[in-house]
């Protein structure tokens, strides 16, 4: 089945044509694939351009550098050269067939038979092809899914599963961003099936993908058919917190008609799917992988949900400020809104994490030694005095202010 598309500015605009030209002058046969496509067709913004091609990965590499275009051998083995042209990154592929897998890693042969490419893929959108002169190619109705916001697997669900577990989660995924309505009976019932071989997945691999589906625009209905399923009992621990995800999402939508650089946010929507404890929250980080960052904003929405700061007035709030990064605070904020449903105090907090730095504590041990403080202990604790007193004043008390208190708290 073949369709058209008018081109489309990312198509004609000068890097691409510059590849396409390097492959196709090198007798390349060469299609857009991918996200760059789906979107399209959907008219949302692109960002990525992929391609595939049927010529060999190193007849690629030397058409790319014999036209003077950056080739970077980013997965020779499975067939990937990316290409950078005028500073942007283009990933091209191979066209291949699988000759072996194993639930987690495929065997591949290259071919030069774009219908046997396409039936290799895991749904049926994502194997669509577009030519640069904007003839679709859709073997197996993928565009007719796509606008009718259907999430299907190419073939048996069962055997594309079987082949490549991620594809399970990368089903809900692709539900959360592109379906319009239910489930794909057939697809969800294999997923059904097959959700106990979560747990053979690389973490990485599954915190990549929960990401990737959290930051959809309203997550909580696939995280809820996710968890009655079992494909989360490997991923989050219990108790999950999906009625707070829902409640979360419409706040961050609020938020960010208020804040426009305050949004929905992956990191902030997992805090909220974790139980109210820290230690949970510090052990699920640490199971996920996560970044040092983000394991520090799981553990403090943790422990806010288990024992909510004071948030009762404008100076609690900058205390909360100092302790927190904005991002944090604004993660408070937002989730303990959707907690509590007190849409003022939250309001409150986010207006200080974006319009309030907290000023440097003005004295270091230099001005404790300098009043006769030898090094120790003494001067931590001479400093932690100072600036509790400090804080509880609001931040005012200016240097001198500061001195003077350091003064009495020596002489004391």
């Amino acid at each position: 089945m073949t369709g058209r598309l008018a081109p489309q500015p990312w198509m004609k605009a000068p890097e691409t044509v510059a590849v396409l030209d390097a492959l196709e002058g090198a007798g390349a046969e060469v299609r857009f694939v991918g996200g760059c496509v789906r979107d399209a067709l959907l008219g949302r913004a692109v960002n990525d351009v992929d391609l595939a091609t049927d010529a060999l990965p190193e007849s690629v590499v030397t058409a790319l550098e014999s036209a003077d275009i950056k080739a970077v051998p980013t997965g020779l083995k499975h067939g990937t050269v990316t290409a950078v042209s005028n500073h942007r990154p283009f990933e091209i592929t191979t066209l291949r067939h699988d000759v072996e897998t194993d639930g987690r890693h495929a065997t591949v042969a290259f071919t030069d038979d774009w219908e046997a490419d396409a039936a290799r893929r895991d749904f049926t959108f994502n194997a669509l092809s577009l030519s640069r002169d904007g003839v679709l190619h859709d073997p197996f109705g993928g565009e007719q899914d796509l606008r009718d916001g259907i999430v299907r697997f190419v073939g048996d669900p069962t055997q594309r599963i079987e082949e490549d577990v991620l594809r399970l989660l990368r089903f809900f995924r692709f539900h959360a961003h592109y379906a319009a309505g239910d489930f794909d009976a057939p697809s969800l019932a294999a997923c059904r099936a097959l959700a106990s071989r979560v747990p053979r997945l690389s973490v990485e691999r599954v915190w990549s993908e929960m990401k990737k589906l959290l930051a959809a625009p309203d997550p909580a209905p696939v995280v809820r058919t996710m968890a009655a399923i079992g494909a989360l009992a490997s991923i989050l621990p219990d108790p999950i917190g999906v009625d707070r995800l829902d409640r979360l999402v419409p706040v961050e939508k609020k938020a960010a008609a208020r804040w426009p650089n305050v949004a929905g946010d992956a990191i902030r929507r997992t805090g909220a799917l974790l139980p109210p404890d820290g230690a949970s929250a510090a052990e699920a980080a640490r199971h996920l992988k996560v970044s040092t960052a983000e394991r520090a904003r799981l553990v403090s929405i943790a422990d806010a949900l288990g024992q909510p700061p004071d948030m009762s007035s404008d100076p609690a709030l900058r205390r909360l400020r100092r302790r927190l990064s904005q991002e944090g605070m604004v993660d408070l904020a937002l989730v303990l809104w959707a907690e509590s449903g007190n849409e003022e105090t939250s309001v409150a907090a986010v207006e200080i994490a974006l319009s309030w730095t907290p000023p440097d504590f003005p004295l270091s041990g230099r001005d404790v030694t300098a009043l006769g403080i030898k090094s120790g202990p003494d001067i931590g604790r001479s400093l932690a005095a100072v600036e509790e007193w400090w804080i509880a004043e609001d931040f005012a008390p200016d240097r001198d202010a500061c001195l003077a208190r350091l003064r009495d708290v020596v002489d004391g």
